[in-house]
């Protein structure tokens, strides 16, 4: 079973490939480039590294987001030429859930992932690893003001880490706010990784979560700015 997964629902560009259950390449870039200027040249190079032939890929795990609008779907959209090319099954993993997968094993505590949304929001959910290794999903994903988040999580008695490039926003209001036992990840598990993309789409791929190329599209969890600007007119 070989996967490769793609990442690129923030300014993190991520590609990966998983052989088996061996993470065989991983590149990563948090760097203000375009999705269009890297993924690309990205699943190129680890191909060629690991000499990987892209038509012996079995299965295209993409992040689908919510996140950037531009990002996930440059990532869609590359997944799915890929896919239609090699003739491979997809999996659409929700970026929220693979951000969890970055602790697989390594916590006992509530994950709650955070990516910025912008204008004081925030892209979460909450997520917690069972004995056996699955992952449970406390809240499925939301996009939630910071008071609203703080709301919620004041009244959890158990253990809480942040990951995402929404803690630097949030952190003054989350430290003036938050009563709950609460920390966040050390800077290599806080952005988004696609061996944590590519880990959760074996999973899901095993529990028969597959679909074809022209089934995946990027999940905004919110109208793109030009919808909502439609929709005000129209009030």
């Amino acid at each position: 079973m070989r996967i490769l997964a793609i990442e690129s629902s923030a300014i993190t560009a991520s590609v990966a490939i998983i052989t088996d259950d061996t993470l065989t390449a991983e590149y990563t870039i948090n760097y203000k480039k375009t999705h269009s200027q890297t993924l690309l040249p990205m699943i190129d190079e680890i191909c060629k590294m690991t000499e990987t032939d892209v038509n012996t890929v079995d299965v295209i795990a993409v992040s689908v987001g919510p996140g950037s609008f531009t990002g996930l779907r440059i990532g869609a959209a590359t997944g799915k030429g890929i896919a239609m090319v090699t003739k491979s099954s997809m999996v659409a993993v929700p970026t929220l859930k693979a951000m969890a997968y970055n602790f697989y094993g390594n916590t006992n505590a509530i994950i709650c992932p955070i990516m910025d949304a912008r204008r004081n929001h925030l892209y979460t959910a909450l997520y917690r690893f069972r004995e056996d290794g699955s992952l449970e999903c406390i809240i499925d994903k939301l996009l939630l003001s910071y008071e609203e988040l703080c709301e919620k999580l004041n009244n959890i008695t158990d253990k809480i880490i942040f990951t995402g490039d929404g803690i630097e926003p949030a952190k003054e209001f989350f430290e003036n706010n938050l009563s709950c036992n609460y920390e966040y990840a050390p800077a290599h598990l806080r952005t988004q990784k696609a061996g944590s993309v590519a880990m959760a789409g074996l999973d899901m791929y095993k529990n028969g979560e597959v679909i074809d190329a022209a089934q995946l599209k990027p999940d905004y969890l919110r109208p793109s700015q030009a919808e909502r600007e439609r929709m005000d007119k129209h009030e």
